[in-house]
């Protein structure tokens, strides 16, 4: 009987993450069943528990469940406690890692060919999404990491959990410069794009969109303005790979799975 992984979260129907372990599985000859579980909003932990019963041994976690999926375990990887977020479960060990930074860093390094050791690089947003993956970006090398938020505090407080990173207001970016501009909000959800200063995204740029399968309005503008651009595919890909690592002890190569996803 193949070993059961799933992916939960609420909404989930739209998720690639059945492909792409289902890909890596065949890659690397891995006897693995990957599904969805859209869990009730209020029943996460008791539909985990379930799945858990029925004999699954892992579960890639998405919204709006990450952080009630770090509470859950009672071992954290070093990566799932500076986020206070999980996006894996090792069910049988009770154990959560956060893949999604190294997921974005291995994107933005490998697949883009964007250097971050001693770049500056902007992070929208101060939410989940960000909080995942600015441990990462800092490991990264990176010499400037500057948190810009819609609301202001927020962005310092999570700025200050990490030696290293600013944290301001999107009104304080006028007249600054970046190599690369990471947008981490839920604007693109909403078609909204940030409220950035005119000029700060140019053809100088790597626009970088953690939203993936959608012409987000900051893709859009980031576009127009000539910069580079790239959505969140790779990271979903890259961060499924380490965490199908972490489950199955074989890493699994990456870049067939992003081109048959990208139809090329």
């Amino acid at each position: 009987m193949s070993d059961r992984y799933a992916v939960i979260g609420n909404p989930v129907a739209h998720s690639k993450s059945p492909l792409i372990h289902a890909e890596f599985a065949r890659a690397t000859g891995q006897d693995i069943h990957y599904g969805r579980i859209e869990a009730p909003l209020n029943a996460f932990a008791q539909s985990v528990e379930l799945f858990h019963a029925a004999g699954g041994k892992g579960l890639n976690v998405t919204l709006p469940f990450k952080q009630q999926a770090f509470a859950l375990c009672g071992e954290a990887s070093e990566r799932a406690r500076v986020a206070k977020a999980a996006n894996t479960l090792v069910l049988d060990r009770s154990y959560c890692d956060n893949t999604d930074g190294v997921g974005l860093v291995r994107d933005i390094t490998l697949n883009l060919g964007q250097d971050l050791k001693g770049k500056r690089l902007l992070l929208l947003g101060a939410g989940g999404a960000a909080q995942s993956v600015v441990g990462a970006l800092l490991e990264a090398g990176a010499a400037q990491l500057t948190i810009a938020n819609r609301t202001v505090p927020k962005a310092l407080e999570l700025a200050a959990r990490f030696p290293g990173a600013s944290g301001c207001g999107y009104d304080a970016l006028s007249g600054e410069s970046f190599d690369v501009v990471i947008n981490g909000t839920s604007a693109g959800l909403v078609d909204a794009a940030p409220p950035l200063p005119k000029g700060l995204l140019n053809d100088s740029i790597l626009a970088y969109e953690m939203v993936y399968g959608r012409e987000t309005p900051f893709l859009a503008v980031a576009r127009k303005a000539g910069a580079r651009t790239c959505d969140g595919l790779g990271m979903l890909v890259e961060q499924a790979a380490e965490s199908f690592f972490l489950w199955r002890g074989v890493r699994p190569a990456t870049r067939p799975v992003l081109a048959k996803l990208r139809g090329s």
